[in-house]
């Protein structure tokens, strides 16, 4: 079923208001791949009535008036996408296109759209019940942070969005624990996994620089975001707290990772794998194409890219679904209508992290003083393929299933430090799971840039790329690698462009199509390094292009034209 997003539907529900009404900026996809839909749906399965407003118009009470006003509270979403990064390039120039909107114009989702929602319920509910942000755009602005767009540290969001709380990170006990505790009068103040606001500081938080501090002192601002970093370990995080003026924000320590069975239990769920008739109406949704028949295995991710939210929102600690769980959806999509035997996607942040992580992290937490992966990998972790291996043979099994992509991003470093099932793995894709292309993620050549990005050196690309080719010729099959650089990265110049494309024509034998330039999203250590022109792990200066025709320029070099 979909959850309903009009009158019409309460009504045959026979339902006289919702507990939960979820305000996204995406349209309504009912899909775990979006969380308004997952945690609504995760949600009714514990009792709660919930619905849906996606997209509603903001210059009107029409659409944000239409299911009333809930019983709990509101759920406020810009989205999957921070709304500026959907709505601007990395140039600062307005994207025509969204492909979480109806026809795919990018004309209904504003900008900033977690604050524009929040004002948009208190102007035509006053005095309503708690309005609780969430999603990707709300968990990495919580703190004060650096805003590209404005070219500014702002406010938490928390502040500026004038809401009561915020849930940061993957929600689903969160959620829970505020909808049962509302239900029974009980207070909110200690639900693990959220932020609120308080004129009175708790004294057994750790407290941050203020907002004004780390607005007037770049190195102020490294500080606060390392302590911020350094606290998003369940195992280990202390909560936090941040003056703004003349009150707190106040971070409660992170909601423990699902267990096996837990996540289990989400995935369960039912999802139509449509948009919502609602919308659909209103014009074809691209995203649809990509998400529709693709299976996420697992969440989180130890890789920790410095030009990555993740880590910050999905955390360092693999959760990983039973076998059992996937097959039993990959099942469900068989049965689907418009099912043509083709799994899109099996995989996660990263594909090839599935059925494994550190025991040590597990335990006892995310290590302070190293990474699992950087330019080198941690001699603790130990890295697996054959969970997923066996995964990937099962599917492919499945009655009605004629094909299985792994079109998530692999860690080609995973793969060689694996000698037991890597060689292994890479003949399971070669042979059965690439649709002609396999994506990678080098981002780039350079050593000192590929440290400042938090990525492994070339070596190891090299060798994967020889083992890919080979096998893929032995197969009998033309396949390619195909590559994602990054151009204008903090630390990046003109002249390490010059030699990622000598590299890429020398060893690649390729003219790169898949450059993007770097945009500073919130949450991020690349981000932290943009605005302060300084390596916060050395405390060196480093060189930042921020002039926009030169980061263009930068992208120019490497897709650039030239006869192998």
């Amino acid at each position: 079923m979909f959850l309903p997003t009009t009158r019409n539907e309460l009504e045959k529900l026979g339902w006289e208001r919702c507990d939960v009404i979820f305000v996204t900026g995406d349209s309504y996809i009912d899909s775990p791949t979006h969380g308004a839909a997952l945690l609504g749906k995760w949600l009714h399965r514990h009792g709660f009535r919930v619905g849906i407003i996606a997209q509603p118009d903001i210059q009107s009470p029409g659409d944000i008036t239409r299911l009333g006003e809930p019983a709990l509270f509101w759920g406020v979403t810009g989205g999957n996408v921070d709304s500026m990064v959907a709505n601007y390039t990395a140039l600062n120039k307005k994207r025509r296109q969204d492909d979480y909107t109806p026809g795919g114009v990018n004309n209904r989702r504003p900008d900033r759209a977690v604050i524009v929602y929040s004002n948009l319920i208190r102007r035509y509910f006053k005095h309503t019940v708690p309005i609780v942000l969430g999603g990707i755009e709300a968990s990495l602005r919580r703190i004060a942070h650096y805003d590209f767009w404005s070219n500014r540290v702002r406010r938490s969001i928390l502040f500026d969005a004038k809401a009561d709380f915020l849930v940061f990170g993957m929600g689903e006990r969160a959620v829970i624990d505020m909808a049962q505790r509302l239900q029974r009068g009980d207070r909110l103040e200690n639900v693990r996994g959220i932020c609120t606001i308080s004129k009175e500081a708790r004294q057994d938080y750790l407290q941050l620089p203020s907002f004004e501090a780390s607005a007037s002192d770049k190195r102020t601002f490294i500080e606060m975001f390392r302590l911020f970093y350094e606290n998003n370990d369940p195992k280990t995080a202390q909560g936090l707290r941040q003056k703004h003026g003349d009150r707190w924000l106040e971070q409660n320590p992170p909601a423990d990772p699902l267990g096996i069975k837990e996540l289990d239990d989400v995935y369960s769920l039912e999802f139509e794998l449509e948009a919502h008739p609602f919308y659909r109406q209103q014009g074809h949704i691209r995203a649809l194409d990509t998400i529709r028949f693709s299976i996420t295995t697992h969440r989180g991710c130890y890789g920790e890219c410095n030009f990555c939210a993740i880590t910050v929102h999905q955390g360092r600690t693999i959760q990983s679904r039973s076998e059992a769980s996937i097959l039993a959806e990959a099942y469900r999509m068989t049965r689907h209508p418009r099912f043509t035997g083709i799994i899109s996607d099996v995989g996660g942040p990263t594909a090839n992290m599935y059925g494994y992580d550190c025991p040590r992290k597990v335990t006892t937490g995310a290590c302070t003083d190293k990474r699992c992966l950087a330019f080198h990998m941690c001699q603790s972790l130990k890295p697996s393929h054959k969970a997923q291996i066996n995964l990937l043979r099962k599917i492919r099994g499945l009655t009605g299933v004629k094909k299985v992509f792994v079109s998530s991003g692999i860690r080609y470093d995973l793969i060689e430090c694996d000698e037991e099932f890597g060689d292994a793995y890479v003949q399971e894709i070669v042979e059965f799971h690439v649709s002609g292309q396999l994506k990678v993620a080098p981002e780039h050549s350079e050593e000192h840039v590929l440290k400042l990005m938090g990525k492994p050196a070339v070596e190891s690309l090299r060798q994967f790329k020889k083992k890919f080719d080979e096998k893929s010729k032995k197969a009998g099959k033309q396949q390619f690698l195909t590559y994602y650089f990054i151009a204008a990265h903090p630390g990046c110049t003109e002249r390490d462009m010059d030699k990622l494309k000598q590299f890429v024509r020398r060893d690649l034998k390729m003219n790169p199509e898949q450059v993007q330039i770097f945009t500073p999203a919130p949450g991020t250590w690349a981000s932290v390094m943009y605005y302060t022109e300084i390596d916060p792990f050395t405390g060196r200066k480093i060189f930042v292009e921020k002039n926009p025709k030169k980061k263009e320029w930068q992208k120019w070099i490497v897709t650039r034209k030239n006869t192998l």
